[in-house]
């Protein structure tokens, strides 16, 4: 397991990880790219634990995504599974497992400040915080896709479906685009990664 870990985690992260695996009875599946989610947890009937995470996350995405999904896990056989899935009891218990992580021998110096402000109050998918999201993408391979934020308004461009749309307004924090077949309206965060056909 350590060697295939490697592979996915920064280095200095590899033996606290191992160590909250085997003591959680995790089964960790690395998986195919999945469009609507990093990871999940589920809970298997003989008392193991599965945990999913997407292969192609960059290491410091996979190392989130992962903490994120064992502190489901943590918290759901410390307080019972009446807990809201991303309530109080599973923030606090994501803070505490994550807090051992955020050192500059993990993160990259650059991404802390952000990691900390994250942490006091963590969302339930890290691509809410659009700050934090659009730092860890920068670690990611080069890409030919473009972000919502930094297209022009009446911009076209289309999403992984194939389905198009048109950049409208901004509204509060998200993009108002309208979708070009049906002209229904949707919002998309500002990190969304999108393929720009006309400008």
């Amino acid at each position: 397991m350590e060697n295939v870990l490697l592979k996915y985690i920064p280095d200095n992260a590899l033996e606290p990880i191992v160590s909250l695996i085997k003591m959680n009875n995790i089964h960790l599946k690395i998986v195919a790219e999945r469009a609507t989610r990093h990871g999940d947890y589920r809970s298997n009937l003989d008392g193991s634990h599965t945990i999913t995470v997407n292969a192609s996350l960059n290491k410091y995405s996979f190392l989130m995504t992962l903490i994120h999904e064992i502190a489901h896990l943590v918290a759901y056989k410390k307080y019972g599974n009446r807990i809201k899935p991303h309530g109080l009891e599973w923030k606090d218990t994501f803070q505490k497992l994550m807090l051992p992580f955020l050192r500059p021998d993990v993160f990259p110096i650059q991404l802390l400040p952000l990691l900390a402000r994250h942490f006091k109050n963590p969302s339930a998918s890290s691509d809410t915080d659009a700050t934090l999201a659009l730092a860890f993408k920068q670690f990611d391979p080069p890409s030919e896709k473009s972000f919502i934020f930094e297209i022009p308004y009446g911009s076209i461009f289309k999403i992984d479906s194939g389905r198009t749309f048109k950049k409208i307004a901004l509204r509060t924090k998200r993009y108002e685009c309208i979708e070009l077949d049906t002209g229904r309206t949707f919002l998309f965060n500002p990190n969304a990664e999108v393929d720009l056909i006309e400008s």
